[in-house]
């Protein structure tokens, strides 16, 4: 696992042992920047569920303003604060389960969406991100799930941007309208 491109380009990123965290591959990684083109750079992200850090930190490298990273696992933020070292990045790194992070508001222009699969977590943090109005308007909304996995529309003035499989897995994002 690495960091495709941007100022931290190339370099290898940590992972935790055993099972519990399932690292987002390179090729998917890939694809989800190439969905978001220029909507990265000068842009304040969010990484919930943020694992080893790399949606983030690949973000910060390409130009991203400020990242907050959340996970809940006391290990998984420990190899975040190490990739973030590794490639010289300052961020929060904040112990919290996605929902209860949420509902203590800001704003983000982009965030990432990636739990555990089988989790039930999906419609929660997708109806807690509406509900707290997190998002900012133009703002992208990305999740990596399982490729068969049903992912619920969202209610305006939100709406789905993007849908695709790639293997195993399935990006979908999601916009919130600029409201004029």
């Amino acid at each position: 696992m690495r960091v495709i491109t941007g100022s931290a380009r190339g370099r290898k990123l940590k992972t935790p042992s055993g099972n519990d965290v399932r690292p987002t591959t390179d090729n998917v990684k890939e694809a989800i920047f190439n969905i978001l083109r220029d909507d990265v750079e000068g842009r304040r992200v969010l990484d919930l569920f943020a694992g080893t850090g790399q949606l983030g930190i690949e973000a910060l490298s390409r130009g991203a303003r400020e990242a907050v990273f959340v996970d809940s696992s006391p290990e998984s933020l420990k190899i975040v604060k190490e990739n973030l070292a590794l490639c010289r990045f300052s961020a929060a790194v904040v112990r919290s389960d996605a929902v209860s992070f949420l509902s203590r508001g800001g704003k983000y222009d982009v965030i990432f969406i990636d739990p555990p699969y089988a989790s039930d977590l999906y419609e929660k943090v997708l109806e807690s991100i509406k509900l707290f109005d997190i998002l900012s308007e133009g703002g992208i909304i990305v999740v990596e799930s399982d490729r068969d996995r049903p992912l619920p529309d969202m209610d305006p003035p939100y709406r789905i941007l993007w849908d695709y499989r790639y293997g195993k897995v399935r990006i979908r994002t999601y916009t919130r309208e600029n409201q004029q």
